[in-house]
């Protein structure tokens, strides 16, 4: 038998142990405003073993502007335990690290990710991410199309050091349905994937994306104009269906009373400043908040309204002019964003991006330095560490290296903003679910063992 079916079957074990009666493993509790507790799919994650461990020497950014040079991060019981300088005291019993030379981070948050719902291989049958058959479906939830074997999510954590990502449904629709935040584990089941206690989220979009997709059907809306009445009049219903004016139970209005009750955050697909703009007026207006505008090539223009207002602008490096609402997006964005002291979030929307996360940061750092906005280091790596998680409404659970929080960490080969660095270890809540040195411990999904190029592990 290959090696890797071997490690196949063994991967098995360890998720069927996650469901027996008995499982000794902890549950994580809820520590965050959330619906999921009494929602019908609630999360059955509960975190891989682990051991005390000591990350000691290395380069330590911890994700929330600090940066600690021969630093040690102390791992125990899923947990932060401490992290500091060659002075911390290491208890005895914890495995012993070397990382000199090597950077530590947080673990990597991508806030947009369509992994699972439009998988690997990309064929038809996978296409799961869009409910394109009315202009609003809040009552969609992604985590109905989520697929675990989704090949995807092991090269992100494999690759990208990815260990938090948020699936979010498609932008053909005005409202696409609520996104569902996961653990970046193997589980046999989305349910087991779920991060507990991480706020649903919903997907909404503006611009060319709804007017082309129910314009080209003939049907409203075909115009910005269209889009903009169509939402307000939904938001309209939805108060009135909060406020008890309603007969009989809607799936779809429930999602948007939760947004605007607070638990159900928004994000919102959106290119143009002047569009991002009038849905903040549209926010106000109906009652509730965004939490990002995501793809957002123009925040640049709007960076001190989008600081007033408190919202995150989730982007790409360097992705522009593929359509005209994209046309005058310029890769200075982020560092422009960032400048004038709002929230900047990079992003994938891409399953190969998922992976380079932290080099499209690198990226749009560059961009920012040859126009002579300089940004430090430390305060780069909050783009896909701490800010995500801000907008995600997990922040208080991850994100950064901070005692008690989850011990979401990568081990980088060298600087995480550096072309040539990789992850070389990754932990999940304490657990090591990625070991570059240990064959056992580089995941592969078991939809593509024995497939042509998978090859044998010699």
């Amino acid at each position: 038998m290959r090696l890797r079916e071997l490690i196949a079957l063994a991967g098995t074990a360890v998720l069927a142990a996650c469901t027996t009666t008995g499982d000794s493993r902890p549950v994580v509790t809820a520590t965050a405003a959330t619906t999921q507790s009494s929602a019908p799919f609630p999360s059955t994650y509960r975190p891989y073993p682990g051991t005390p461990t000591a990350l000691i020497g290395a380069t330590v950014f911890d994700g929330a502007g600090g940066r600690i040079e021969n630093g040690i991060v102390l791992i125990a019981d899923g947990k932060i335990e401490a992290v500091g300088g060659p002075g911390l005291a290491i208890p005895a019993g914890y495995a012993r690290i070397d990382a000199a030379g090597k950077f530590v981070t947080p673990g990597v948050i991508d806030i947009h990710s369509h992994l699972g719902v439009y998988p690997s291989p990309g064929v038809e049958a996978h296409s799961d991410g869009n409910e394109a058959t009315k202009p609003t479906t809040p009552e969609v939830w992604a985590e109905h199309s989520v697929w675990p074997q989704d090949p995807g999510f092991s090269r992100a954590l494999a690759n990208g050091g990815v260990t938090s990502l948020q699936i979010l449904p498609g932008s053909a629709n005005l409202m696409g349905g609520r996104s569902v935040t996961l653990k970046n584990v193997y589980s046999r089941t989305v349910q087991g994937m779920k991060f507990p206690g991480a706020p649903y989220g919903l997907k909404m979009a503006c611009g060319e994306n709804p007017k082309r997709v129910y314009g080209s059907k003939g049907r409203m809306p075909s115009t910005r104009m269209g889009n903009f009445a169509v939402d307000r009049q939904t938001w309209i219903d939805a108060k009135a269906y909060a406020e008890g004016d309603h007969k009989k139970r809607d799936l779809g209005m429930e999602t948007l009373a939760g947004v605007l009750a607070g638990d159900i955050l928004v994000h919102n697909h959106c290119y143009r400043a002047d569009e991002m703009a009038q849905v903040l007026d549209m926010a106000k207006e109906a009652g509730y908040k965004v939490a990002a505008f995501h793809h957002a090539v123009e925040s640049y223009k709007i960076a001190d309204l989008l600081k007033a207002n408190g919202v995150c602008s989730a982007v790409w490096a360097d992705w522009y002019g593929f359509k005209m609402e994209s046309y005058d997006g310029i890769p200075e964005n982020a560092a422009l964003i960032h400048k004038q002291g709002a929230c900047v979030v990079i992003h994938s929307d891409d399953e190969n991006g998922i992976q380079r996360l932290n080099q499209e940061a690198a990226k749009a750092q560059g961009n920012g330095r040859r126009m002579g906005i300089d940004i430090p280091d430390a305060e780069v790596i909050e783009w896909f560490t701490l800010n995500p998680a801000k907008a995600m409404g997990i922040d208080k659970m991850t994100g950064s290296l901070v005692t008690g929080k989850m011990a979401d960490i990568v081990l980088w080969n060298g600087s995480p903003l550096s072309v040539y660095s990789r992850p070389e270890k990754v932990w999940i809540d304490g657990a090591l679910l990625y070991d570059y040195d240990n064959p056992k411990l580089r995941p592969i999904s078991d939809f593509e063992l024995g497939q042509p190029g998978e090859g044998d592990v010699k």
